[in-house]
Order: C-alpha cells, then sequence, then structure tokens
C-alpha cells in the first residue's frame, strides 16, 4: 500500500529538500521552493538559521578575545622574541637573545662583547625592523648588553666600598 502524500510536500520536490526547508521555517510549495516565512520580532535573535548565528573559527574568537583583553601589544612582543631569528638575521640569532622588556626598550644580549659593539651600530636597521614587523609591539628602542658574567660589585651580599677583599690597606 502506498504512503499517503503529505499535503505540505509537493509530489515533485525531494523529501531531503522538504525536510531540509521545513527545518529552514520555510513553507515548500510547488511555485517557489524559497518563500520565507513570516518572522515574529521576539525570535529573531535566538531562532535558529538566523542572520548571525553562523560558528565562529577557533582564530576569530581568540583574535576578538585579545583584542577586546587588551593583549595585542603583550603578544606582539611575544612573536618579536619568538621570530627573533627572522628579525635579526640567522647568524645574529645565533650570538644573541631578547632578555628583556621594559619601558619600550627591548635589551638584547650577546655571546660576546664584540657581538654587542657590532649590534650597536646596526641599532637603526633591527629596531626599523621589529617596528616594520610588529608595530603593535610598542618596541621604541633596542639596548644590547654584553654576556652575563659574574660580578663581585652587585648581589645581595656586595659591601659597600672598600669590603673585606681588600688586601691594599
Amino acid at each position: 500500500m502506498p504512503e499517503p502524500a503529505d499535503p505540505a510536500r509537493p509530489a515533485d520536490l525531494p523529501e531531503t529538500v522538504a525536510t531540509y526547508l521545513r527545518l529552514r521555517g520555510l513553507q515548500p510549495s510547488p511555485n517557489s521552493w524559497r518563500r520565507r516565512r513570516r518572522r515574529r520580532a521576539d525570535d529573531d535573535e535566538n531562532g535558529p538559521f538566523t542572520p548571525g548565528r553562523d560558528p565562529h573559527g577557533v582564530g576569530d574568537v581568540i583574535a576578538d578575545l585579545t583584542r577586546q583583553s587588551g593583549w595585542d601589544a603583550q603578544l606582539a612582543r611575544e612573536d618579536v622574541v619568538r621570530t627573533w631569528a627572522e628579525v635579526a638575521g640567522e647568524e645574529t640569532s645565533r650570538h644573541t637573545r631578547p632578555v628583556a622588556f621594559s619601558d619600550g626598550v627591548l635589551t638584547i644580549q650577546a655571546d660576546s662583547t664584540a657581538w654587542a659593539k657590532q649590534l650597536q651600530l646596526m641599532r637603526a636597521q633591527i629596531l626599523s625592523e621589529i617596528v616594520r614587523r610588529f608595530p603593535e609591539a610598542g618596541v621604541d628602542a633596542v639596548r644590547f648588553i654584553g654576556p652575563d658574567v659574574p660580578s663581585w660589585k652587585w648581589g645581595p651580599r656586595a659591601v659597600p666600598g672598600r669590603g673585606p677583599r681588600d688586601t691594599y690597606g
């Protein structure tokens, strides 16, 4: 025994299309498949398949979150550190590393004092590359320091003036 025809679905309309149209809130008809139902004023925001209800990509959601939270500058500074090899060049990055960022000054530590001096001569080029690639990082100046060597003059147990290691007096 054949199934009775659904009065809401024309005979020439496939069942899958009719189901889709019914879920979208459209009344399938033999004349037009695009006739839309009238919307009530209270169901515009909460109804399924309404404009603006499409899911957003994870990248778009995270970008909106960082922009709204004010994290763009901090993330740009982290990108400078992460891509230091690209910013400074491969050879230079093998002998240097970013160590601090404070008040718009990026501090770079070099393996030797010779590298630190060479980088001071290249300061304008490196700073312009950082500003070009990461303008939101807020880097105003670059400071180059030599290797971190132990010092007798600094530290929690340093004595001001002539101290206990003074053997001349």
